[in-house]
């Protein structure tokens, strides 16, 4: 592809298929704006490839992602939230008509969960972890957490992932259907790969819409319960919690709730 990356390895694979790698290993590919809106601007330009069938997205072999960039909630209140703390990447990626593959291994941990909930089949790795663990830091899911897992995995474990900060394995996961397969590490990708290539040498407009109408199927109430979890994510901006949470974080301490 022509355009070029900071955070992101993009390549276009034969047989239709193409490959986005998150590439920040020194912060186990944690997720801030930039890289959000790399990965908005790759998944839209394999979307407009006639050539590409299939994406599949992921990380390296330690960490999918392993949450969202805390340093950039440090400070932040409500009305930095709102104003600089866009959600459009995360509704883009939710838009794109090809079918998209996490291919997750190591840490898929916070926003890196969410972000492999948002596409449309996960492959996992052994090694993969999956969890919520917002409320570590005083906050909560805002990029569709609560709503995604209670769906995938209903609501008794999604309320232990999200308020205990439980992760759950590979083979966990795939048992309470939050992935498609569990394989071997050094098969992960290999895996992902060729489940692409699978869709992508369908029929590609009945690939797009049968894909848009199995999430009719599970999504239809999604956009009331999307902006109520946001709602709620914005409001612990406020809170003296969420200071102490993500500045014991950056400090690597334990933290010392303030109940306000």
């Amino acid at each position: 592809m022509a355009e070029t990356y900071e955070n992101l390895i993009v390549e276009k694979l034969p047989d239709g298929v193409g490959l986005i790698r998150i590439n920040r290993p020194r912060v186990r590919n944690a997720l801030n704006q930039a890289t959000m809106a790399e990965i908005v601007a790759a998944v839209a330009a394999f979307d407009d490839d006639p050539g590409v069938g299939c994406i599949v997205l992921t990380g390296n072999e330690t960490a999918f992602a392993a949450g969202a960039d805390i340093s950039e909630f440090d400070g932040a209140s409500v009305t930095d939230m709102l104003q600089g703390y866009r959600f459009d990447e995360w509704e883009a990626l939710r838009r794109a008509r090809t079918p998209l593959i996490a291919a997750v291994s190591g840490w898929a941990l916070g926003g890196g969960c969410e972000l492999a909930m948002l596409c449309d089949m996960i492959v996992a790795s052994e090694t993969a972890r999956f969890g919520q663990p917002e409320i570590n830091l005083g906050l909560m899911p805002g990029a569709g957490g609560t709503q995604r897992l209670t769906r995938q995995v209903g609501k008794y474990l999604a309320m232990e992932m999200v308020l205990a900060g439980r992760q759950l394995t590979a083979e966990e996961a795939a048992r309470n259907g939050l992935v498609n397969r569990v394989v071997p590490l050094e098969a992960y990708l290999d895996a992902a790969l060729e489940l692409a290539r699978a869709v992508a040498a369908k029929a590609p407009v009945a690939v797009r819409l049968a894909k848009d109408a199995v999430l009719q199927a599970q999504d239809a109430a999604l956009e009331a319960g999307l902006a109520y979890e946001r709602h709620n994510f914005y409001l612990l901006f406020s809170t003296e919690d969420r200071d102490e949470g993500v500045r014991a974080f950056l400090e690597r301490r334990a933290p010392e709730w303030k109940r306000r």
